[in-house]
């Protein structure tokens, strides 16, 4: 069990189990359920949680009506499923909510970094409703059926894609290898079809090479994984390689989980307040680093596609001093969700918003984002462009190497 950007554990309480008990239709009303009606065993509960069901009783009345008359023989499953969806969505939250049985397993094979699939990276945007294609993984489906990083994923098979369908739509992308999909995105205004075969896929969540023989480049893609022991190990070889300064290239991250933007962010830091979450009562959960940090000057670069824990990182070291930030103002999620399974059998699971966070000075960042020191926006011919990694006919990222090699003194 995981908090998006954070482990933590969750302990389920019993108004939970009854409540998926009364859905699920073994209960005929809610005074049966409780006290032993027919054939149901009793059920001892206090006058508090009883209350509580009470506000349940139509779904249960219902669900006996369809399970009795229905002219055919509902699922009931995929009615609870349903019923999940529609309660979570009354939230109006696009980061809130259900994983059913095999989004829920996908969602863990994705944060492993193994699965069969097509090899793309999605991020969507609530505002606009796209979903953009912000990686192409290496040797994938996708990358040979010339799908590019950059592209608007509008169709997957028959599933129109927005940012309401996008797990959906990656829930479809998996499935067996060699099995076919049919892919439609739009690059620049025209519409483009393509059939891949899904394929295993083994994610590169982080690259890294020497730009010179003095500044260092990490390409860091996601905060899933083990991707921060990645940028760890990734750090020590490039210095082993003679690096006196390093880049960090956070464009297109979406994030991932809190807790690895801490530990990335400990490489840099002595113990410091890097960010804290603020709860709906007032308290607050803090994130602070530790002492051991080095002093390699360090750039990061960022883009309206960085998001959630590449904001706290580049938001957290820029306020510290720790870091230059180089690119566009990045794209604005400064709110914290709890992934975690709906009972123990954990074959499904939801996610919710629970906190919003906010950098060591208070500073927030929902809907505003972090704007770089030095503003360095993509030439518009080149949106989208696929570059090799540490490719210096990157605007932004030859901008951040002629920063790094001042510093060094060249």
């Amino acid at each position: 069990m995981k908090k998006r950007t954070q482990m933590i554990l969750v302990l389920l309480c019993a108004a939970v189990i009854a409540f998926g008990a009364l859905l699920s239709g073994e209960a005929s009303g809610l005074k049966d359920f409780l006290y032993g009606g027919g054939n149901q065993q009793t059920v001892t509960i206090t006058r508090e949680e009883y209350e509580s069901l009470q506000r349940f009783e139509k779904l249960g009345i219902i669900m006996d009506y369809i399970d009795t008359y229905y002219y055919q023989d509902p699922d009931d499953d995929l009615m609870i499923e349903y019923a999940i969806d529609g309660m979570l969505s009354a939230l109006d939250d696009p980061y809130t909510f259900y994983y059913n049985e095999e989004a829920w397993s996908d969602m863990w094979a994705d944060d492993e970094g193994t699965y069969a699939g097509i090899g793309v990276q999605l991020l969507g945007n609530y505002e606009t409703n796209e979903v953009t294609i912000t990686q192409v993984f290496r040797d994938t489906p996708a990358e040979k059926a010339g799908v590019h990083k950059g592209d608007k994923l509008v169709r997957v098979d028959d599933i129109e894609v927005d940012a309401t369908t996008m797990e959906a739509a990656v829930s479809h992308m998996r499935g067996e290898s060699d099995s076919a999909v049919e892919v439609e995105v739009i690059r620049k205004g025209e519409h483009i079809t393509v059939t891949m075969y899904r394929a295993v896929i083994h994610i590169n969540r982080v690259e890294y090479t020497m730009l010179d023989e003095h500044v260092g480049y990490i390409a860091f893609y996601q905060f899933a994984g083990e991707s921060d022991a990645e940028v760890s190990a990734a750090m020590e070889a490039l210095e082993d390689q003679g690096a006196k300064s390093i880049i960090l290239d956070l464009r297109d991250n979406p994030g991932g989980w809190v807790a690895q933007a801490v530990s990335v962010a400990d490489l840099f830091l002595d113990k410091e307040l890097l960010v804290y979450a603020e709860y709906r009562d007032g308290s607050r959960d803090e994130n602070w680093t530790k002492d051991g940090k080095t002093d390699i000057p360090l750039y990061i670069l960022i883009n309206g596609n960085s998001a959630s824990s590449s904001e706290i990182l580049a938001g957290g070291l820029q306020n510290l001093g720790r870091a230059t930030l180089v690119g566009t103002n990045s794209y604005g999620k400064g709110i914290i969700q709890y992934v975690i399974p709906v009972d123990d059998t954990n074959v499904d699971g939801f996610q919710f918003t629970v906190a919003q966070y906010y950098l060591n000075d208070g500073t927030a960042v929902h809907k505003v984002g972090i704007a770089p020191d030095v503003e360095v926006a993509m030439p518009e011919e080149m949106e989208g462009t696929y570059f090799d990694l540490g490719d210096l006919d990157d605007p932004q990222l030859k901008a951040a190497w002629e920063l790094a090699s001042e510093a060094d003194g060249k």
